[in-house]
């Protein structure tokens, strides 16, 4: 049996432990990180909670001086390791406000659940077989101080997703606004053109990936060229190569976007500058 986290008690799975006054249930009043653990230690563990740290303060939540990073994270570990899970797992943590309606919340004190899964034995490995992706442009990301949070008003994405799972594509692209490419429902998106790695800049709505910091932060050591920018679907199919990064999976190249092929050179070069020399 798998167990969860409610506010620091260990509960047994299948337990209810939010009722219909919830904000969280009502209106999507919280934020959440998904962080891998390996080896029990929490992966780029101070990169995730500062931006659930950013976040909170985003959406006006009151934190007290006893709910810190220190203690989540040991609440984290701790569950990864009753649950078996501590070797290789998937985090996920997330942190509401309680009860109220839309203008007469209880408090604003952060409620939190966290949740682990295991990961398989190849998490992270290279994807020799390639994704096939396609564009969705029904709903749409706006550019604004939410755009860039992993927070629970996810609506695009779950249509995004559900897309996908009908046109059996492996993963959607999200456009913003401005019909820009802006993430996909589960990652950040790179393209690569002569030699050249493009990715959207923040300011266009994409989640503000921890992964998507790293690959940034190597890649400049590495000496790659990296551009953040406005990409349009017409830049997306004239790139040569394209990947997606998120915590969980690293890196995974992607082999086609509708007609187009992609080829995987210098993508894999790049996996396994960063991630096989780390092994």
């Amino acid at each position: 049996m798998n167990y969860f986290n409610c506010n620091g008690k260990i509960i047994a799975g299948g337990s209810v432990v939010i009722g219909p006054d919830s904000r969280a249930l009502r209106y999507g009043d919280g934020l959440f990180e998904t962080i891998k653990i390996t080896n029990g230690q929490l992966e780029m563990e101070d990169e995730h909670l500062a931006r659930l740290w950013k976040g909170m303060n985003v959406l006006q939540f009151d934190l007290p001086k006893h709910f810190t990073a220190d203690k989540l994270s040991q609440q984290i570990i701790t569950l990864a390791v009753k649950n078996k899970h501590a070797d290789s797992g998937r985090i996920r943590l997330n942190v509401f406000r309680g009860d109220g309606g839309l203008y007469d919340a209880i408090n604003h004190l952060p409620n939190y659940i966290i949740q682990t899964w295991l990961l398989p034995d190849n998490n992270g490995d290279w994807n020799s077989n390639g994704l096939v992706l396609g564009i969705y442009e029904e709903a749409k990301k706006s550019c604004d101080i939410l755009s860039n949070l992993k927070h629970n008003n996810y609506l695009p994405y779950i249509l995004g997703a559900l897309k996908a799972k009908k046109e059996k594509w492996n993963d959607a692209v999200m456009l913003n606004t401005q019909n820009n490419i802006c993430d996909t429902t589960i990652a950040n998106i790179f393209l690569i053109k002569e030699e050249i790695v493009y990715t959207p800049s923040l300011k266009d709505g994409c989640v503000a990936g921890i992964m998507r910091k790293k690959i940034i932060q190597e890649l400049i050591a590495y000496n790659w060229q990296i551009i953040e920018k406005e990409i349009t679907q017409k830049d997306l199919y004239e790139a040569d190569e394209v990947f997606l990064s998120n915590s969980i999976y690293n890196i995974r190249w992607v082999q086609r976007i509708g007609d187009k092929m992609y080829f995987h050179k210098h993508t894999q070069n790049i996996y396994t500058r960063i991630f096989s020399t780390n092994r």
